[in-house]
C-alpha cells in the first residue's frame, strides 16, 4: 500500500509541479494543496490521466479558519473506481476571491458548490446556478461560519393575521445563564431531607456525614 501511495505521489507531483503548493499523505489518502487559479487544470489531469483516473467527485466541502488571512479551505474528495484510490484536493480562499467552478469537469459539482456558497459564503466563478440550496431564500448570512451566532439572526413563524410566513428578529425566551458547575446542594438556604445528620455533626470532630 505504501508503494502504491508513493508511486501516485511522485506521478502527481511531477505532472502538477507548477500547480501544487504541498503534498502529504493523511488519513490513508493523498492530499494535495493546489493554487486556486490552477484548480481546473489540476482536476482535469486527475480525472483524465490513466494513472490517476479520479473520475468520481464524491464531495466538495468548505472549512472555516477565521484566524487565517485566507479563512476558507475548499476540499474536493475524488475517487478512482478503476484503480481503487482516493485523493483529496484543497484550495484556500476568502469571501472576496472566487474559486473556479468545477461544474464543467464534474456535473455533480453544481450542488456541492451551491452548498458551500450557502453555508460558508464561498463564491464559485462560472457556476451557472449559484443559489442557496439548504437555507431559505430570505436567509441572512452563512450558518457554518465560525463567527455566525448559534441562535441565528432571525426566526421564522407563521403569522395568522397576515396568513403568511414571516421573519422576526430572534427573541430568546430566557437569558443566557452562567453556571459555576458547583454541586447542586451548595449555596442552598435550607437542609434537604436526609442531610439533617450531616448538618448537626458539622464541626463536632466525629467526621460523620462529611462528604
Amino acid at each position: 500500500m505504501q508503494e502504491k501511495f508513493q508511486a501516485l505521489t511522485e506521478h502527481v507531483s511531477a505532472a502538477l509541479s507548477d500547480a501544487l503548493l504541498a503534498v502529504e499523505i493523511r488519513g490513508g489518502e493523498l492530499c494535495c494543496q493546489v493554487k486556486r487559479g490552477a484548480l481546473p487544470d489540476a482536476l482535469k489531469f486527475l480525472r483524465d490521466d490513466p494513472n490517476c483516473a479520479f473520475t468520481v467527485l464524491c464531495d466538495i466541502c468548505g472549512v472555516d479558519f477565521p484566524d487565517r488571512p485566507l479563512r476558507f479551505e475548499v476540499v474536493y474528495n475524488l475517487l478512482s473506481m478503476r484503480l481503487n484510490q482516493r485523493i483529496r484536493v484543497k484550495v484556500d480562499t476568502d469571501e472576496d476571491q472566487p474559486v473556479p467552478s468545477a461544474v464543467g469537469l464534474f456535473s455533480s459539482a453544481g450542488w456541492w458548490e451551491r452548498e458551500a456558497w450557502d453555508l460558508f459564503g464561498i463564491y464559485f466563478a462560472d457556476n451557472p446556478d449559484l443559489r442557496r440550496i439548504l437555507t431559505d431564500y430570505g436567509f441572512e448570512g452563512h450558518p457554518l461560519r465560525k463567527d455566525f451566532p448559534l441562535t441565528g439572526y432571525v426566526e421564522l413563524r407563521y403569522d395568522e393575521d397576515q396568513k403568511a410566513v414571516v421573519y422576526d428578529p430572534v427573541r430568546l425566551q430566557q437569558e443566557f445563564r452562567s453556571f459555576d458547575f458547583l454541586s447542586p446542594w451548595e449555596g442552598m438556604d435550607k437542609i434537604l431531607p436526609g442531610d439533617e445528620k450531616a448538618a448537626s455533626n458539622e464541626g463536632d470532630g466525629t467526621g460523620e456525614g462529611q462528604r
